[in-house]
């Protein structure tokens, strides 16, 4: 146990300096690294040890129970609220930070606000096709980082001039239309901008979208995350979200259009920030469960704003999660079955002649790539060292350039010797 304590030590500080180490976050952490060390014992004993399934998931109801009954019983005026604002511009420390939090913290008596701006990075949502969303291969040449997170919803694009917010609460306390109406009314505390939340829960002023939403619903924790443009780099942010020209056929969610709009359009003023006070503000001075303006007295009782550095000494296990979301596995490898269609003309003496190539993709490898012959139904195989390989556009471009390398002759022959 003083080993744990030891291992823990820099987040129960960490804790402590937010003023929110509590008996049952200690058990928390030290558990956490204790079912991990007891997995081996777990395991020795199994042979000998008959599972209760139905006790089991009657224990479970009966301690989801008591946990709802605990947090019912939390007053709205005994919750405390923070405010991170993350030191790190880099978007997948930022998403390990985030993933970091909603794993770890426990937010029944303390909601918080993690306030977070990127580098120039195109990040998708968990389900979706990078490329149905946006031209992989013209990202990585302006070096412009491409991320996947883990909440679901639709592709967006960050630079420093694009503040993003999470709001943190135990599952049963998620709120979006809260957390949203905290950013328009800071809007216009501040600026006297009038915004609106539509039917999408996107925020919009004239129609025009300055903030998407999405979120991560789980348990015990929860959080709801959007964006607000505030003065983002329009030009790139519609030329990263760009697909390669093809026919790509996924079952992937696909992000729906909508018109954009910064807020420096609506009032040259704004920056981001004055920004990331007036949305902090507006959160600290609000009740924690109800649309209710407490002013400097309800922002007297709160922990204030929290200058995090997300690093190992600060959050033990980011750097682990920081690696898993940077990984090739989790950003085009966790990509859902498609398949890609593209034609091409082979040139001949006297006519062209035009082919369909397809390629299937799975977990984000080439598995199957063949070629439709002319006026036939049938797949031919193409035999080529890429097979099995990483799908990008590049590779894809590869393919046909081989392939505009066969005559017309050869495959006429093909198609001879098919009929």
């Amino acid at each position: 146990m003083s080993l744990l304590l030891r291992r823990n030590s820099s987040q129960l500080r960490l804790l402590q300096r937010l003023g929110a180490a509590t008996t049952a976050e200690v058990r928390r952490f030290v558990s956490r690294d204790s079912d991990n060390d007891s997995n081996n014992v777990t395991a020795a004993q199994s042979s000998t040890t008959t599972v209760n399934t139905a006790g089991t998931t009657a224990g479970n109801k009966l301690q989801s129970t008591k946990r709802l009954n605990n947090l019912s019983a939390v007053a709205d005026t005994d919750i405390k609220k923070s405010v991170f604002i993350s030191q790190s511009h880099d978007i997948f420390t930022n998403l390990a930070l985030e993933d970091w939090l909603y794993k770890n913290f426990d937010f029944g008596n303390h909601h918080v606000l993690l306030l977070w701006a990127n580098d120039p990075c195109v990040v998708i949502g968990r389900h979706q096709n990078p490329f149905t969303e946006a031209n992989v291969s013209r990202l990585m040449e302006r070096g412009i980082t491409l991320a996947r997170r883990n909440s679901g919803g639709g592709a967006v694009y960050h630079d420093r001039g694009n503040l993003n917010c999470t709001f943190f609460t135990p599952r049963e306390r998620y709120n979006r239309k809260y957390n949203l109406n905290i950013v328009t009314r800071a809007l216009f505390r501040e600026w006297a901008i009038k915004s609106e939340i539509n039917e999408r829960d996107d925020i919009v002023i004239k129609i025009k979208k300055i903030s998407g939403t999405a979120a991560k619903l789980g348990r015990p924790n929860a959080y709801h995350h959007c964006t607000i443009l505030a003065s983002a780099n329009k030009l790139h942010l519609g030329e990263s979200l760009v697909k390669e020209p093809a026919n790509y056929i996924s079952r992937a969610t696909a992000s729906v259009p909508s018109p954009i709009r910064n807020l420096v359009d609506v009032n040259r003023n704004v920056n981001v920030p004055q920004l990331l006070s007036a949305v902090g503000y507006e959160y600290l001075r609000t009740a924690a469960m109800a649309l209710e303006d407490g002013g400097s007295t309800q922002l007297m009782k709160q922990r204030g704003f929290q200058l995090v550095n997300p690093t190992e000494r600060w959050f033990p296990g980011i750097e682990e999660l920081r690696a898993s979301y940077s990984s090739w596995d989790w950003v085009i490898g966790k990509t859902p079955k498609f398949s890609v269609e593209k034609e091409l003309e082979l040139k001949g003496d006297n006519s062209g002649m035009k082919l369909k190539l397809s390629v299937d993709v799975e977990a984000g490898l080439m598995s199957k790539i063949a070629i439709q012959l002319p006026q036939s139904d049938q797949m031919v195989p193409v035999v080529t060292p890429l097979q099995g390989k990483a799908y990008n556009e590049q590779n894809l471009n590869g393919i046909i350039d081989a392939l505009k390398m066969v005559s017309t002759s050869n495959v006429q022959q093909a198609m001879n010797g098919s009929i």
